[in-house]
């Protein structure tokens, strides 16, 4: 087991990250809009300054306001599909931490949560969430709250998170514990809250927003007029969100796209809200009740 948390590089980390947070809990008040942006601007200046960017991460920052540029709608339709073209490979390159100058912090490493759990790391990542970030600043179609009756979006989407979350813990992780995957193994590590925190701000917000915000709202628009196409669409962005965890072997595609059904439910019936807490709901359950992140 290795844990950095009490080194004082890990501490400047950890605030820095946690501006990142606030941040990402601010995109959804749409008035704190220029909020944002002083508190990412914080992030790149302190990041520079502790040596968690590299002056190359800033091409990332720019190539995202590039795409941001293209896509508005004043722009000829090649220009926009350029954007989209520009902002799914950028993207993708930060989510596979391919987009130079990002030195994430790895705060704990070789941590075993149980005897028989594969070892865990835990990184503090400022390079994946800059997706997430710019479709939430920049994605107008991205639905945000279910729709419920028009005066309680935000109950819609609780309700669609809760409803989803339970189910997708139910079937995915029976499933889980049918493939000899996980066990059961209930806890709560001493870094808990941060996990939490960075699983739900960071992780399933960025997630949400590009698979179900970003891929299954574009389907589900250009399938519209067809029969079942809302389906279709979750169906296919589930697909998306399972083979991206191929790494973790066939198991966790399969458990993967079957969670991404339920997410994507919550996401037609309370928006990205809802999808975001359904699939934090599933790894909260995840990680406190049973084998966290696998059985060895």
């Amino acid at each position: 087991m290795n844990t950095v948390l009490a080194h004082p590089d890990a501490l400047w980390s950890v605030s820095i990250w946690a501006v990142l947070c606030l941040a990402a809990a601010l995109l959804w008040w749409r008035k704190a809009r220029s909020v944002v942006y002083v508190l990412l601007g914080a992030v790149a200046v302190a990041g520079l300054i502790r040596g968690l960017f590299d002056p190359p991460a800033l091409l990332s920052f720019a190539l995202l306001g590039l795409a941001a540029w293209l896509v508005l709608p004043a722009r000829a339709k090649g220009a926009r599909i350029a954007g989209h073209g520009l902002f799914v490979v950028v993207a993708f390159a930060l989510g596979l931490h391919l987009m130079p100058g990002f030195n994430n912090p790895q705060l704990i490493s070789d941590l075993r949560l149980t005897p028989d759990a594969a070892p865990m790391s835990l990184y503090l990542n400022f390079d994946k969430p800059l997706a997430g970030f710019w479709l939430l600043l920049c994605w107008p179609l991205l639905r945000r709250f279910g729709e419920g009756d028009g005066t309680r979006p935000v109950a819609a989407s609780l309700a669609a998170g809760l409803i989803g979350a339970l189910l997708a813990a139910a079937l995915c992780l029976s499933l889980a514990l049918a493939l000899n995957a996980v066990a059961w193994a209930p806890k709560w590590p001493a870094f808990g809250a941060l996990w939490a925190l960075n699983n739900l701000l960071l992780v399933a917000l960025t997630e949400e927003a590009m698979f179900r915000g970003y891929l299954q709202q574009a389907l589900q628009r250009r399938w519209s007029e067809v029969r079942h196409g809302p389906i279709y669409a979750t169906f296919v962005a589930a697909l998306a969100f399972g083979l991206v965890h191929a790494g973790g072997g066939w198991r966790w595609v399969l458990m993967a796209s079957l969670a991404g059904l339920f997410y994507g439910w919550a996401y037609r019936k309370g928006g990205l809200l809802g999808a975001v807490l359904a699939h934090f709901g599933l790894n909260l359950i995840h990680f406190t009740a049973f084998t966290y992140p696998m059985l060895a």
